[in-house]
């Protein structure tokens, strides 16, 4: 992992409502991403995670605070540049997949780079590497009602990263999925973060999944609570899985009783 910053957040606020029917999803964030990073966000249910997420995304505005892509700043971001930036800068992963019932496995990959005027043919080599990593070669002509749950995923998981964004972001990857598919999703994720150094920002419930993670960032209410980081080096992921859990039982009691 490099240590350039890729990401930065900014003191990040998002406030929906207004008077007494107001509701503060994020109360000012700050933190980085770095370049290579595998960065885990936890936390209950309205705790903001997904919020978080879809500011980067620029599919939420944040009331304050800045977001920060490479220097760039996102709020500035309008017409083109901000097409570019959602078509190529970022890949996103979604819980229910969203992939589009009429189109094969291969269209749904290609779709990200034919918004932008490449077509199929000349995306060809890109979509047999990266079906091949994701090992779903044998369903790319077959389509969403023909594939499992965990194929549906994996076919996600290649449109997000067909692009080669600077940033993957994935929201419960694998909540829709059984234990097997997930860690199959999961062991994919890693090795694509480990072998092409391709930043991932991971929000999960899920101990096991985040396991997986360098870092984690616990948010409770709409702000920090904690932060863990795994040593690569010499902690597992199971050992990683059981500092998670101890964390996450905690969450609920406040930031005095984080270890």
């Amino acid at each position: 992992m490099d240590t350039e910053r890729i990401l930065q957040v900014e003191n990040l606020s998002k406030t929906y409502g207004k008077a007494s029917n107001k509701t503060e999803a994020l109360r000012g964030i700050t933190f980085d991403v770095l370049k290579g990073e595998f960065l885990g966000i936890m936390g209950a249910s309205g705790s903001g995670k997904t919020t978080l997420l879809n500011c980067i995304a620029t599919m939420t505005t944040p009331s304050s605070g800045r977001i920060i892509l490479h220097g760039q700043d996102l709020s500035k971001f309008h017409g083109t540049q901000l097409s570019d930036y959602r078509g190529r800068e970022i890949g996103y992963l979604f819980q229910e997949f969203e992939l589009l019932d009429n189109m094969t496995a291969r269209e749904n990959i290609v779709l990200p780079l034919s918004l932008h005027g490449i077509t199929e043919k000349k995306a060809e080599s890109k979509i047999q590497d990266i079906a091949s990593k994701l090992e779903i070669t044998d369903v790319l002509d077959k389509f969403p009602s023909q594939m499992s749950g965990g194929q549906k995923q994996r076919t996600a998981a290649a449109r997000a990263l067909i692009s080669n964004p600077d940033i993957v972001l994935a929201d419960e990857p694998t909540g829709a999925l059984d234990s097997q598919n997930s860690k199959t999703l999961m062991d994919k994720l890693a090795e694509i973060n480990w072998e092409l150094d391709k930043t991932i920002m991971l929000v999960t419930h899920d101990a096991n999944a985040a396991s997986y993670c360098t870092r984690i960032l616990f948010i409770q209410d709409g702000k920090l609570f904690h932060e863990i980081r795994r040593n690569t080096k010499t902690e597992s992921t199971a050992d990683f899985y059981e500092r998670i859990v101890t964390v996450m039982a905690q969450l609920g009691g406040g930031s005095a009783n984080v270890l």
